[in-house]
């Protein structure tokens, strides 16, 4: 992991044609832009455990209600 240190309106360039501006310092809190082609799919990264943690959840229930469905055939 590559570890960097920016300041407000400070950028970091990945590839040619992706950038990052810090725009906003406020406390704890970091507010950044991105600048990235229109086909760049961008996800915060919690939406992403979010959406792996329902489907795991969604899996047990669809194995267990199989399970009971199938004991009664």
């Amino acid at each position: 992991m590559l570890v960097l240190s920016r300041k407000t309106n400070e950028t970091i360039i990945i590839g040619e044609d992706i950038e990052i501006r810090v725009l906003e310092i406020k406390g704890d809190s970091v507010r950044i832009g991105i600048e990235a082609p229109k086909t760049t799919e961008i996800l915060r990264g919690e939406l992403i455990l979010s959406i792996t943690e329902t489907n795991k959840e969604s899996t047990i229930v669809d194995e267990s209600l199989f399970s009971r469905l199938t004991k009664k055939i």
